[in-house]
């Protein structure tokens, strides 16, 4: 299964992924919120605080609570502890608040800037990338940053200044004991380390062979009508099953590798606190320790281990989630081929409507020893109607790619308006364009959103005017909720003719200079077709168009014929003059589809 492209893996570059380094791209997103960034900060701090305060008391009423026997100086010590409990679990309400809406607020942004820069990205990257796992990438991976943001690095936070705290005053405390235990710490802290880099590696794993699966998903769900068909939903169901069970193994590896971790650090530390316990109790029997210094002790020795415990879990999901950054990082790290100059040049207004190709000479990303296009040169003048012709593979859909610029021509230019498209600004030229697709891109949504989808701001009277030259508003008004109908996903609910006339009112409705339509009848039945083709005849009023067709009927009123074949135009001339010439392509295409009497 294809992938979303990755960069070749150098040595330098694993050495990168096993660091936390993919995090720090969230940098710039944490820091737009400073006062979520602050309240978070300040809740944190003040929680571990009160925390680290407990031992004290705790040891003041050891050692001077029960001495005296004063009922009332240990209800002050227990009224203290009482208010010191309510501070914390305000300070961690609070804290806990402050971190997941942090969280849910990058992880938003991260996500909006994710989803616009790929929907920027060219043509080039989707022949090789599955919108199954990018989507992927949009949702799991999302999650695991924003947990990373959000409740893991709050987490990892609290435990660090926890345990500071509870070494420094460790050290306070007495002195000695803690020379044992923070010599310990070395032992513990580097296993976690290494242990972390082989975390890390597995749920990279684990992410990677999830969003194999979610593509494959997404793939067979948008065309489980054809699995039906075709009655291959067993087939779709094993090799699912089979991906996510693969996903399943990865992600046991990364369960198992984090319990190892888990399990390693929890023993060292606590092993090294029985030892030091075992060492307070002898000075405490020995009379150079008090019992309350040596509950004080004991206390901050198991918060510092209880941090460091929970650390070595929350190592494990930080380098998950910087796995996860990593594959997000990737896609924003991904630049469009295609994109607009510096200084673009400016294209003439009004628009003229002229095409032009001075040489082309193009061959696809995934085939480049296989050119699409050889030398390709011709000219559309303003309200001229061209149609392309050829066998499949000739090179007709390349014209209109090449022109859309969703790829660039490895040689020659072309133009519109008579401007470079390669120095003309991207979006200013594609609005000159209108295309009504043989295979019509219809979105969920309702029937007047798809006809606004390329003029958003449209009004409901002007939808409904494109609708009425597009033929479609008497069907759209026999809907259900007319033009606020559900067409479903992929416009299911549709017909094909009724899918056909939708883009062509949506083409009507962006109203461009230059419109190309690419088959747009090939596929529907007799009446459908002629309602269409009427609705196009309205469309092509007035503009230069260029149209794509196999069947050679719906251009023989075209004022001109490029016949193509092998990426070349062979043959040029009108319905005419082409079907006259012996032993030409158009002749041979004409005689097959209309008989020898009846070419001409």
């Amino acid at each position: 299964m294809n992938s979303v492209p990755e960069r070749d893996r150098s040595d330098g570059e694993d050495a990168r992924r096993r660091s936390l380094q993919p995090l720090a791209r969230l940098v710039p997103y944490v820091l737009r919120y400073k006062g979520l960034l602050a309240g978070a900060a300040f809740f944190l701090l003040l929680a571990a605080a009160t925390t680290l305060t407990l031992p004290t008391a705790v040891r003041r009423v050891i050692d001077h609570g029960f001495s005296g026997n004063d009922a009332g100086l240990i209800n002050q010590y227990f009224s203290m502890l009482l208010i010191i409990a309510l501070m914390l679990a305000v300070a961690s309400a609070l804290r806990y608040y402050f971190v997941i809406i942090l969280g849910e607020r990058v992880v938003t942004d991260v996500r909006r800037d994710v989803f616009a820069h790929v929907m920027t990205l060219s043509p080039a990257f989707y022949d090789t990338a599955q919108s199954g796992e990018i989507v992927s990438r949009l949702t799991a991976d999302a999650t695991q940053v924003k947990s990373a943001v959000g409740a893991t690095a709050s987490l990892a936070l609290r435990n660090l200044i926890l345990g500071i705290g509870a070494v420094t005053m460790m050290i306070v405390t007495s002195p000695q004991l803690s020379a044992l235990v923070v010599g310990a710490i070395p032992l513990i802290v580097l296993p976690i380390i290494l242990f972390g880099r082989r975390v890390r590696k597995r749920s990279r794993a684990a992410q990677d062979t999830l969003a194999e699966a979610s593509a494959y998903a997404s793939e067979a769900i948008g065309a489980v009508r054809s699995f039906q068909n075709f009655t291959s939903e067993r087939i779709a169901g094993l090799f699912y099953g089979g991906a996510v069970d693969r996903a399943f193994g990865a992600a046991r590896m990364a369960v198992r590798a984090r319990a190892g971790l888990t399990a390693f650090a929890i023993f060292l530390i606590f092993a090294s606190i029985v030892s030091v316990l075992w060492i307070g109790a002898q000075a405490v029997l020995a009379g150079t320790m008090t019992p309350g210094t040596l509950g004080q002790f004991l206390l901050y020795a198991m918060f510092a281990a209880g941090a460091l415990g929970q650390l070595s879990e929350v190592w494990g999901e930080v380098q998950q989630a910087a796995g996860a950054a990593e594959r997000l990082s990737e896609l924003l790290a991904e630049e469009p081929l295609i994109a607009t100059p510096k200084d673009p040049l400016p294209l003439p207004s009004p628009p003229l409507g002229t095409v032009g190709f001075d040489e082309v000479t193009f061959a696809y990303p995934t085939r480049p020893d296989d050119s699409a296009a050889h030398d390709l040169t011709f000219a559309v003048e303003p309200g001229e109607t061209v149609a392309i012709v050829g066998p499949s593979g000739a090179g007709k859909s390349t014209i209109f790619a090449l022109l859309m610029r969703q790829y660039d021509p490895q040689a020659g230019i072309v133009r519109i308006d008579s401007v470079d498209l390669r120095r003309a600004d991207l979006i200013e030229a594609r609005r000159r364009m209108a295309i009504v697709p043989q295979d019509v891109t219809i979105l969920s949504g309702t029937v007047a959103d798809n006809i606004a989808f390329g003029k958003p701001d449209a009004s409901h009277d002007e939808i409904v005017a494109a609708a009425k030259a597009a033929q479609a508003h008497g069907f759209i008004e026999e809907l259900p909720l007319g033009y606020d109908t559900q067409v479903g996903e992929r416009g299911v609910t549709l017909s094909g003719g009724q899918r056909q006339r939708v883009a062509i009112a949506r083409a009507i409705l962006r109203d461009a200079p230059i419109l190309l339509l690419d088959e747009a009848t090939s596929a529907l039945d007799a009446e459908s077709e002629t309602l269409v083709q009427k609705a196009l005849e309205t469309l092509m009023e007035g503009r230069t168009t260029l149209v794509i067709a196999h069947r050679l009927a719906t251009i023989r009123k075209a004022d001109r014929i490029l016949v193509m074949d092998r990426g070349r135009i062979v043959e040029e001339g009108t319905h005419q003059s082409l079907s006259a010439k012996k032993n030409g392509v158009y002749a041979r295409l004409a005689a097959l589809q209309f008989g020898a009497g009846q070419a001409a």
